[in-house]
């Protein structure tokens, strides 16, 4: 559990290029049109990884309205920032749970997949309230049962088949653990949330091959941390068997699968 925020090396690159368009661009595009009626102000998005919500957000919303993109993860902010011709956004490494921004600095509060990731839940929620105006906006997602994600359960169970007896549990458990409805509700509420709308929102996963979503999760997320404390030389293996599944599954053409996401908006009254 200690390498689940342990973004280096390669896994920015790959991450960005095997999963941005199949899984995290679609949701990117959702979230960046519940504020599309913003004209002024500043929106702060925190875990903002590669850049995928912060290029929608930069698509969407007018140059009056200033971005500041964060991230914990140095890595991933450097190659954002390499990957993303942005002039007009402001890169800053932050910890989302200790944000270094004012009381009531921003007109809303993005973050994409990145609450799983939260040491404290309440914490990183009350922090975005504090940071947010009056009627302020807190927006993010996070992904629903990975049952209910049929890419992501197949590497994961194909994965775990290789190491029956500490099986590499790292998208079960952190980005696909944190679905409860009812537990995201009591600590927004806890962090001091009035209102809170939260929709379940089902979108297609697709790639044009099945290997890509196999190099995608194995080589591209801390999955490739827990294959390699398990045995550092079958990350290939691993890559290779997850490949399989998914091509047992889908066929080796395009894949076109089912994912399921909950969009969380809370308001500041």
């Amino acid at each position: 559990m200690q390498t689940d925020t342990n973004f280096a090396g390669s896994i920015p690159a790959l991450y960005d290029r095997c999963l941005g368009p199949m899984i995290f661009e679609p949701y990117a595009v959702e979230v960046a049109g519940r504020l599309a009626d913003l004209r002024s102000g500043a929106v702060l998005e925190t875990a903002a990884g590669t850049g995928v919500g912060t290029r929608a957000l930069a698509q969407v919303l007018p140059p009056s309205v200033r971005i500041v993109a964060t991230d914990l993860n140095q890595p991933m902010l450097d190659f954002a920032m390499s990957r993303s011709a942005l002039p007009r956004v402001e890169w800053q490494q932050a910890d989302a749970v200790r944000l270094p921004f004012d009381d009531g600095s921003f007109e809303a509060v993005v973050c994409q997949f990145g609450a799983m990731f939260f040491p404290d839940k309440v914490a990183g929620y009350r922090e975005a309230l504090r940071v947010l105006k009056p009627n302020g906006r807190f927006l993010f997602t996070v992904w629903d049962r990975i049952e209910l994600n049929e890419i992501t359960d197949v590497v994961t169970e194909a994965v775990s088949g290789m190491f029956p007896d500490d099986p590499p549990r790292f998208l079960a458990r952190t980005p696909h653990g944190h679905h409860d409805t009812q537990t995201l509700r009591r600590d927004l509420q806890s962090a001091g949330f009035g209102l809170v709308r939260l929709d379940t929102v089902e979108r297609r996963s697709r790639a044009a091959s099945y290997r890509d979503p196999a190099v995608g999760f194995c080589q591209g997320t801390p999955l490739r941390n827990e294959i390699e404390a398990r045995d550092a030389t079958r990350l290939a293996e691993a890559t290779e068997t997850a490949a399989a599944a998914l091509a047992a599954r889908f066929g080796t053409g395009a894949i076109d699968a089912r994912m399921s996401a909950h969009l969380v908006e809370a308001t500041r009254q």
